[in-house]
C-alpha cells in the first residue's frame, strides 16, 4: 500500500491504496464520486475524462498514485453554490445527451478546450473533443452545447456597460461598445 494525498474538488484526501489502482477506481470507489464513468477501459472513449492540474485526463489511464500531490476535478466539482457550470448548462439546454454515458467526460473535456479557446469554431470543437466518442452518435448538439457554452463564458467574461466608467470616472461615450450578448455561432448548423 502507498500514502497519497490530493485534492478532489476542493476536497483534501489522504488514502492508502495499492499502487495498481487507477485513478477512475480510486474515484468512484474509494471517494463514492460516481459523476466519473468507466467507460471502455482501454482509453479510447474518454468517458472518465477528469480535470488533473488543469489539464483533461482519462482517469483510465492514470494511477492513483501518481495523482498522488495533484488537484483534481471531477464532473461533481464544476457547479458552485448550486449553480451549474455554463457547460452543464448548455448541454442540458441544447439537448446534448442521449443516454448520458459520456457526457462527463465531454465536458470535462470541452472545459479545457474552452480554456485554451474561448472561441472556438465548429470544426474546431470536433477536433478539440475527437478523443472523446459518444455511442449515440449525438455530436451535432454536442457541438452546439459547447458553442452555447462558449458564448456565455464570452459574455459572462466580457465587462459590465458602466463598471468601467464608475471606477474610472469616464464618460460614457468615451466606453468601448460592449460585447454582444447573443451567441455567435449558436444555432448555425454545422457539419457532422
Amino acid at each position: 500500500m502507498t500514502r497519497i494525498s490530493l485534492t478532489v474538488d476542493g476536497t483534501l484526501y489522504e488514502d492508502d491504496v495499492e499502487p495498481r489502482l487507477l485513478l477512475v477506481h480510486y474515484l468512484r470507489d474509494h471517494l463514492g464520486l460516481t459523476g466519473t464513468p468507466v467507460g471502455c477501459d482501454t482509453s479510447n472513449c474518454g468517458a472518465c475524462t477528469v480535470d488533473l492540474d488543469g489539464d483533461s485526463v482519462k482517469s483510465c489511464t492514470v494511477l492513483a498514485v501518481q495523482a498522488d500531490g495533484s488537484e483534481v476535478t471531477t464532473i461533481q466539482g464544476l457547479a458552485s453554490d448550486a449553480e451549474w457550470h455554463p457547460l452543464q448548462t448548455a448541454f442540458h439546454q441544447q439537448h446534448a445527451l442521449q443516454c448520458g454515458y459520456c457526457t462527463p467526460g465531454m465536458i470535462m473535456a470541452a472545459r479545457d478546450l474552452l480554456k485554451e479557446n474561448p472561441d472556438p469554431s465548429p470544426e474546431e470543437i470536433r477536433i478539440g473533443l475527437e478523443g472523446n466518442l459518444c455511442r449515440c452518435t449525438g455530436y451535432q448538439n454536442i457541438v452546439r452545447a459547447v458553442l452555447a457554452a462558449a458564448a456565455e463564458q464570452r459574455r459572462r467574461a466580457a465587462p459590465t456597460p458602466g463598471v468601467e466608467a464608475e471606477t474610472t470616472g469616464a464618460a460614457p461615450a468615451d466606453r468601448a461598445p460592449a460585447a454582444p450578448t447573443t451567441p455567435a455561432r449558436a444555432g448555425r448548423e454545422a457539419p457532422v
